[in-house]
């Protein structure tokens, strides 16, 4: 009972620190002006403050710090600083911008710091590929290519209101559920702050109307940098298969718990470099944003990607049993069908037209309108609807 109260301490601290953090975040971004300008990679027409990243890192901190006497933490210290160097990163490009490269060098840096001195690193392939102890070396590099993934497939799905929140507050959840029931009471006390900071934010960034925010980069490097620490000691704790719940095929469970930001990033990677563009470039070949296009809006986007991520999830917890091979083979060939649907769904209804490289869709709220041959109302007319200079500035946010 003691161990509980003191996770459910951490949800609610956070939570109410997160909630009562957010409005004024909000003001203060309004005064400063610091707002998402509608362009290319929005799938908004609004200027909403960007900065819900801050309420998400307080809540966070002060929820697992406030929570945790009488546990001693493994590598608080240097998830604390890691958590920190990514808040401040992300903070600066949220209001200065960074290019990509510095953002990848400060998550090398992170991922360092978090692997050599945290101690946050794969030690064993549980059988996968024929391979159960992993030699140091290998292990930090996989390990540090693991947090570089995790924190730029969080920064990647957060394009729709709530989706890098809901997957993130659904992923610590079942994380933090398994570390409670296994008795790893310090790791369930880290995921439930998360899940208690991402909640208050969750709220304003779904349901907010005229206190609507972003979490911004500030917010979603955080969370793919915890996210990758809690698959990291989810796989650890379940190499000693005589412990208590042990998890059957820990890694292919793992991926299966983030099938969507693992294989929307691996997707869309393949488009930008089938396409000669950098993995890092923008755009909106997302499998939410052909959601949009079908027709969706917001909520309902981000609750169908929840609701299948879930049922997704308690399949490959349910086979277990089959091994991890059949059990990867399940996430990838299945999860790269439904993430496919989408764009499968999009062909047929034709509104993306393969022979048509010039045109380009246009989101207004939940409305899709076609930008390439804009006519007048009773399409009689050969001159535009909109003026010329205004037809060019919907084409600037558009996406192929």
């Amino acid at each position: 009972m003691r161990e509980l109260m003191y996770v459910i301490a951490s949800c609610l601290v956070a939570l109410v620190i997160s909630a009562r953090t957010i409005p004024t975040v909000i003001n203060v971004s309004r005064q400063l002006k610091l707002f998402a300008i509608p362009n290319g990679r929005s799938s908004t027409l609004y200027n909403i403050p960007t900065l819900g990243g801050i309420a998400i890192f307080l809540g966070f901190i002060l929820g697992l710090t406030l929570t945790s006497d009488g546990y001693v933490i493994p590598g608080l210290t240097y998830i604390i600083a890691g958590v920190m160097i990514m808040f401040f990163v992300g903070l600066k490009d949220d209001i200065l911008t960074l290019s990509a490269t510095k953002k990848l060098v400060a998550q090398i840096i992170v991922a360092g710091i978090l692997v050599f001195m945290g101690g946050f690193r794969f030690t064993s392939f549980h059988g996968f590929l024929g391979i159960e102890t992993i030699p140091f070396i290998p292990s930090v590099l996989i390990s540090i290519f693991v947090f570089i993934v995790f924190i730029n497939a969080f920064n990647l799905i957060d394009g729709i209101d709530g989706l890098a929140a809901g997957l993130s507050i659904f992923a610590s959840s079942v994380f933090g559920v398994w570390f409670f029931l296994s008795g790893n009471f310090e790791f369930s006390i880290i995921s439930f702050s998360m899940v208690g900071a991402l909640g208050g934010f969750f709220f304003y960034n779904v349901y907010g109307r005229r206190n609507k925010i972003f979490m911004g980069d500030t917010g979603s490097l955080i969370l793919g940098t915890i996210m990758a620490i809690l698959v990291i000691e989810f796989n650890e704790l379940n190499v000693d298969q005589s412990a208590p719940y042990a998890i059957l095929a820990a890694p292919a469970v793992s991926f299966g718990i983030l099938v969507y930001p693992l294989m929307d990033t691996i997707r869309v990677f393949a488009i930008r470099m089938i396409q000669k563009k950098s993995p890092f470039s923008a755009d909106k070949n997302h499998t939410h944003h052909r959601l949009l296009a079908l027709g969706m809006n917001h909520k309902k986007a981000t609750y169908l990607i929840l609701a299948i991520n879930a049922l997704f999830t308690m399949t490959v917890i349910s086979f277990q049993w089959i091994g991890i091979y059949w059990l990867m083979a399940f996430n990838l060939i299945v999860g790269g069908i439904l993430l496919l649907l989408p764009s499968y769904l999009l062909s047929l209804k034709k509104t993306i037209k393969a022979d048509d490289p010039y045109q380009k869709i246009i989101f207004f709220g939940d409305n899709i309108f076609i930008s390439n041959k804009v006519k007048s109302a009773d399409h009689r007319s050969n001159q535009p609807l909109f003026g010329k200079n205004l037809k060019e500035k919907l084409q600037r946010i558009s996406f192929w």
